[in-house]
């Protein structure tokens, strides 16, 4: 067992996280989650995936904040498989964490920068996550069938998110945007051809800061 997984500390805060949002992945997973956070902290040290540093931040700040979507997309969900599409992935979030709790979803990550798209690689092949892939492309340069949800964390503002990314998105599918305080300004910018659903306030645990979800929905031509 990893120095990670063995401490009973973070192990507590995921699963008080966990609980908290009304997620209950079982034993397997957590001991996953944990390991990913593991190989985030080890490959930090090196290659500098993220500015988060404390594996303590991390969990809450990263893992829980990926998956405090969850709850939110499995009320949105049409019938059928669920695809997701992860644009502007960085070192696998949300996508890694969303591909552990749900893994009968297929989730693809796009991530540019090759030494990032080289850790979710990875870290999909040590964690044995069948139901995803990393993708070292920029979305506008990513071909494949479009996707249940299209959603970014942190890859730009909604209006540039929308224009770069609407064509992935299924005609029963959404867009998310993850963000922090209520993108005002944003949503003023966004395209015509994408329709505002709900902006939802999100509470992520052991999170203070705001947290929001923008979705979005393709307007038919």
């Amino acid at each position: 067992m990893t120095a990670i997984a063995a401490d009973r500390a973070l192990a507590s805060a995921l699963d008080a996280g966990l609980g908290a949002m009304g997620l209950d992945p079982d034993a397997g997973v957590r001991t996953r989650l944990l390991g990913y956070l593991e190989l985030l902290d080890k490959w930090n040290r090196v290659y500098n995936l993220t500015a988060i540093r404390e594996p303590a931040k991390m969990l809450t700040h990263h893992l829980l904040d990926s998956l405090s979507i969850l709850p939110a997309l499995d009320a949105r969900l049409p019938d059928g498989p669920v695809r997701v599409l992860d644009v502007g992935s960085g070192a696998g979030l949300p996508g890694v964490p969303i591909a552990l709790a749900r893994p009968d979803w297929q989730v693809d990550m796009l991530e540019p920068v090759h030494k990032k798209a080289t850790f979710i690689a990875q870290a999909l092949a040590e964690l044995r996550i069948a139901n995803a892939r990393a993708h070292a492309v920029r979305v506008e340069d990513h071909h494949a069938a479009p996707y249940t949800i299209v959603v970014s964390r942190a890859f730009a503002d909604v209006a540039s998110f929308a224009a770069s990314a609407a064509r992935h998105v299924a005609r029963n599918g959404r867009l998310l945007a993850m963000k922090g305080v209520y993108p005002h300004e944003e949503l003023q910018e966004l395209d015509e051809r994408m329709q505002v659903e709900a902006v939802m306030p999100v509470q992520v645990p052991g999170v203070e800061a705001a947290r929001h979800l923008v979705f979005a929905r393709p307007v038919a031509a």
